[in-house]
């Protein structure tokens, strides 16, 4: 019922000879499974007919799993608010649309499947691809198709309080505690040569040039400590992490960004090379620049907003990173009401980071409940 007005995730991936391409895929599904224990695995382009998004489900949890080529977290928002407004009409609930919960019976409107990074790239320059290479976390790998998963949940007004208490926002607090938890980590190591400490932290550019789409359209950015220097308080890391972000984070530097992007897809040698050329090229990159280029990944998905009537049916919302391309911990917070839940996914073993980021958010004052898919003591 709800997929019909989502063009642009009901599609399945093609090869051609020069690029990857998605056309609509009208073919039965994708169908409602039981939740796993370990999700976000590798899609098989395909199985699942051919689809590119998972819907599970657990008692009265529903999980949507999406392919990163066909959305950001923001975009898929509005898919997972309108399946589960859905749901619950069919539950006999009284749910209007709005606030994220789209319309089915209405037609698409065009400006969702629009590539808005084409619409907004004018900047006349461009910016460096590298950032230099980062502190990369030493783990023992587990098992392919192994994602451990640890989720903490916190009161969003005790967290505020606490972010306003240094004069910062929340997500620059808890950028702050990611860097510090970062920086103890590699204290632990005993790494012969230090490195700077970088997270990799998307940024939702629908804030900043208005837009529709529910396609990808974020951006990167880089916050990092350099241990090199000296040693950090806390309350150095918040201020610094403070400053790079009202630094960065505006339209102009964003602008630049995309326009690097949109500029390398639109050279002529790149248009013309045939796709196995294309695939080497980019997995080269990504692995000796993109991935050494920062410690961990941190999204923050920002507050939910839902329909009024949708409140006393949600409990709260969850974000999961896929799993990291090396061994590495991801995070992703997001909140609605006041539960802000924090979800970490490495394919590691160890658990360090994450203990001294909860760690440090209980020493200072805030009640942190965890929940895992795994056997662990955050005491030990």
């Amino acid at each position: 019922m709800t997929l019909p007005r989502f063009p642009a995730f009901k599609v399945a991936l093609r090869k051609g000879v020069f690029w990857r391409y998605l056309e609509p895929n009208n073919r039965p599904g994708p169908f409602v499974m039981p939740d796993i224990v370990n999700p976000c695995m590798p899609l098989l382009f395909k199985s699942n007919n051919r689809y590119l998004i998972r819907i599970y489900y657990y008692q009265n949890k529903i999980s949507l799993e999406m392919f990163h080529s066909l959305s950001d977290g923001n975009g898929a928002l509005f898919l997972l608010k309108t399946i589960t407004a859905v749901y619950l009409r069919l539950q006999g609930h009284d749910i209007p649309d709005g606030s994220g919960v789209l319309n089915i019976e209405e037609k698409p409107d065009p400006e969702e499947l629009e590539d808005a990074y084409l619409r907004y790239a004018s900047s006349q320059v461009t910016r460096p691809r590298s950032q230099g290479k980062a502190y990369r976390i030493r783990g023992h790998r587990e098992p392919f198709y192994t994602l451990n998963i640890i989720h903490g949940l916190l009161s969003v007004d005790e967290v505020v309080k606490k972010a306003h208490s240094f004069g910062v926002s929340v997500t620059e607090y808890l950028n702050a505690v990611m860097l510090w938890a970062l920086l103890e980590k590699q204290k632990k190591d005993h790494v012969f040569r230090q490195k700077p400490v970088a997270l990799a932290l998307p940024v939702n550019l629908r804030s900043f040039f208005p837009s529709k789409t529910l396609r990808n359209f974020i951006s990167m950015v880089y916050p990092s400590i350099d241990p090199r220097m000296g040693d950090y308080t806390f309350e150095e890391i918040v201020t610094q992490v403070h400053h790079y972000m009202r630094y960065y984070i505006n339209n102009k530097f964003l602008n630049a960004d995309i326009t690097t992007n949109t500029a390398i897809l639109q050279k002529p040698f790149v248009r013309i090379a045939p796709l196995f050329l294309k695939d080497i090229v980019v997995r080269q990159f990504y692995i000796r620049v993109q991935d050494r280029q920062s410690t961990a990944g941190l999204t923050n998905l920002g507050v939910v907003q839902i329909p009024d009537e949708m409140r006393p049916y949600i409990e709260r919302f969850d974000a999961l990173m896929g799993q990291p391309f090396s061994p590495r911990t991801n995070c992703a917070i997001i909140s609605c009401g006041n539960v802000l839940s924090i979800s970490f996914t490495s394919s590691i073993i160890e658990t360090d980071v994450e203990r001294y980021f909860f760690r440090k958010l209980v020493k200072d004052g805030l009640h942190v409940k965890i929940d895992t898919n795994r056997n662990m003591d955050m005491e030990e």
